[in-house]
């Protein structure tokens, strides 16, 4: 069973910078094992991948809509995932979830289905 709990998100200005975490727990849990990713979900609209990171960290993938202004990385001494969020936009308010993948393959995975743990979500709303 692994948790994940998500912090960072809040009210900004379109322009703005925030900073996302998701702090990964769990009985044996061991980050190195996990592809990890950032997903979003706004108002009536599906829940779709923002960006996603390999075991590593040596691979990345990111949505069309956020390359170069967000950037995925994860600390695995800490256990902890990052999103670090530029030039926000007020299309990019959503409930933003960070979710997690068992696999010793060191593949990026950028489907919901893909994943089989996911936090509670932390809200980004950018104000125009």
């Amino acid at each position: 069973q692994v948790e994940l709990v998500e912090s960072g998100g809040g009210l900004v200005q379109a322009g703005g910078s925030l900073r996302l975490s998701c702090a990964a727990s769990g009985r044996a849990f061991h980050m190195t094992t996990y592809r990890m990713g950032w997903f979003r979900q706004a108002p009536g609209k599906e829940r779709e991948i923002v960006a996603a990171i390999s075991r590593s960290g040596g691979s990345t993938y990111y949505a069309d809509s956020v390359k170069g202004r967000f950037t995925i990385s994860r600390d695995s001494t800490r256990n902890t995932l990052y999103l670090q969020m530029h030039s926000l936009k007020p299309e990019d308010t959503a409930l933003y979830y960070c979710a997690a993948s068992f696999g010793l393959i060191s593949d990026v995975l950028i489907s919901v289905g893909d994943y089989d743990s996911w936090g509670q979500g932390t809200q980004v709303t950018v104000s125009s």
